[in-house]
Protein backbone atom coordinates (compact mmCIF):
# COMPACT_ATOMS: atom_id res chain seq x y z
CA UNK A 1 0.00 0.00 0.00
CA UNK A 2 2.05 2.91 -1.28
CA UNK A 3 -0.81 5.31 -2.09
CA UNK A 4 -0.74 8.94 -1.10
CA UNK A 5 -2.41 9.77 2.22
CA UNK A 6 -5.27 12.22 1.75
CA UNK A 7 -6.80 14.31 4.50
CA UNK A 8 -10.54 13.94 3.90
CA UNK A 9 -11.43 17.16 5.71
CA UNK A 10 -9.06 19.16 3.50
CA UNK A 11 -10.35 17.42 0.38
CA UNK A 12 -13.97 18.16 1.35
CA UNK A 13 -13.15 21.84 1.93
CA UNK A 14 -11.35 22.04 -1.42
CA UNK A 15 -14.36 20.56 -3.23
CA UNK A 16 -16.64 23.06 -1.47
CA UNK A 17 -14.34 25.95 -2.47
CA UNK A 18 -14.36 24.78 -6.09
CA UNK A 19 -18.16 24.60 -6.13
CA UNK A 20 -18.44 28.08 -4.62
CA UNK A 21 -15.97 29.46 -7.16
CA UNK A 22 -17.95 27.90 -10.01
CA UNK A 23 -21.18 29.46 -8.68
CA UNK A 24 -19.47 32.84 -8.32
CA UNK A 25 -18.21 32.69 -11.91
CA UNK A 26 -21.71 31.86 -13.12
CA UNK A 27 -23.16 34.80 -11.17
CA UNK A 28 -20.50 37.12 -12.58
CA UNK A 29 -21.52 36.12 -16.09
CA UNK A 30 -25.20 36.47 -15.28
CA UNK A 31 -25.16 39.81 -13.50
CA UNK A 32 -22.19 41.51 -15.18
CA UNK A 33 -20.29 44.47 -13.76
CA UNK A 34 -20.91 46.02 -10.34
CA UNK A 35 -23.02 49.16 -10.29
CA UNK A 36 -20.13 51.58 -9.57
CA UNK A 37 -18.24 50.29 -12.61
CA UNK A 38 -21.37 50.54 -14.75
CA UNK A 39 -21.87 54.15 -13.61
CA UNK A 40 -18.23 54.98 -14.32
CA UNK A 41 -18.39 53.49 -17.80
CA UNK A 42 -21.65 55.33 -18.52
CA UNK A 43 -20.10 58.65 -17.40
CA UNK A 44 -17.00 58.07 -19.52
CA UNK A 45 -19.10 57.28 -22.58
CA UNK A 46 -21.27 60.36 -22.15
CA UNK A 47 -18.21 62.58 -21.66
CA UNK A 48 -16.58 61.14 -24.79
CA UNK A 49 -19.79 61.82 -26.74
CA UNK A 50 -19.91 65.44 -25.47
CA UNK A 51 -16.26 66.01 -26.40
CA UNK A 52 -16.83 64.53 -29.84
CA UNK A 53 -19.94 66.66 -30.36
CA UNK A 54 -18.00 69.73 -29.25
CA UNK A 55 -15.43 69.15 -31.98
CA UNK A 56 -17.94 68.85 -34.81
CA UNK A 57 -17.92 71.55 -37.39
CA UNK A 58 -21.11 73.41 -38.28
CA UNK A 59 -22.20 73.51 -41.84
Amino acid sequence: MTGKVVNLRTKRKQVLRDENRKAADQNALEFGLPKPLKDLQKAQNSKAARVLDGHKRDG
